[in-house]
């Protein structure tokens, strides 16, 4: 299965598409299906169950949510099933800047739109101290990666895209601003990072592959906010970080991500 990135160093350029035309972050919707969703839904009929839990969607509104966000997201995305993952931490009521930052993260590994926007614009723009992103820069993006995919959206597509992901971005925390949109001052709180470097473990990283993850670029991460992020984890008991020169040794206390985030949110 095509995924929007590639776990050793990128993301996907063939996978960008114009899905955030249709629907940026819609959080509170995907909490709300993820809230109702049970193991083979897909083969039955999901769209009367989520057009009862969205009483207000039309149902154009509600086909668009599932068919265009939510399978993509949390059922065909990586993790596979990732809607498991996401109720397991919504039945712990954890603080919103953790969902909101969980919930991103698995947007963004589904989504090679917002993936390589964020990788290959946002966190430049980020460490070169210019904060403020405007539709014009991700119009110019999808311009330029069109270009090298030899792909060709007409403007209107690429216009509603653009704002699509400046909106899904704003919505995750990522940016902030109504209608001049510059970026947060955001970092990930220790406890989200934990459950995503737990997630990544089960995905089969470990040692230094996890400490270098491109996912952490996501949150406009140096390697050296991801090692420190890493010993308040240690710190706290949440895992164990061991870092040696080239040797890391990074160990968790549980087997399963339900112990897991009872650990570090319980």
């Amino acid at each position: 299965m095509e995924t929007a990135f590639n776990d050793t160093n990128h993301f996907n350029l063939e996978e960008v598409n114009s899905r955030f035309q249709k629907g940026g972050a819609l959080l509170s919707d995907m909490r709300v299906i993820v809230s109702v969703w049970e193991e083979g839904m897909e083969k039955k009929d999901p769209l009367s169950t989520i057009a009862r839990a969205l009483p207000k969607a039309t149902l154009a509104r509600v086909k668009d949510t599932y068919g265009y966000c939510f399978r993509q997201r949390f059922l065909n995305g990586s993790p596979n099933s990732s809607w498991k993952y996401a109720r397991t931490l919504e039945e712990l009521h954890p603080d919103l800047t953790v969902v909101q930052l969980f919930y991103y993260w698995l947007t963004a590994r589904s989504e090679a739109t917002l993936y390589g926007f964020v990788t290959e614009y946002v966190l430049p723009a980020h460490r070169a101290g210019n904060y403020e992103i405007r539709t014009e820069d991700a119009i110019r993006w999808l311009d330029d990666v069109n270009r090298r995919a030899e792909k060709r959206w007409s403007r209107a597509v690429t216009v509603r895209t653009a704002r699509g992901i400046l909106a899904a971005l704003r919505d995750f925390g990522i940016l902030e601003g109504a209608n001049r949109k510059t970026i947060a001052p955001i970092s990930i709180n220790c406890k989200t990072f934990c459950l995503i470097a737990f997630c990544l473990s089960e995905l089969g990283f470990g040692g230094s592959a996890l400490l270098d993850h491109y996912d952490w670029k996501l949150f406009l991460l140096r390697k050296t906010g991801v090692e420190r992020l890493f010993l308040e984890a240690h710190q706290y008991g949440w895992l164990r970080f061991e870092s040696a020169g080239s040797i890391v040794r990074i160990e968790f206390p549980s087997s399963s991500f339900m112990e897991y985030a009872n650990v570090v949110l319980g």
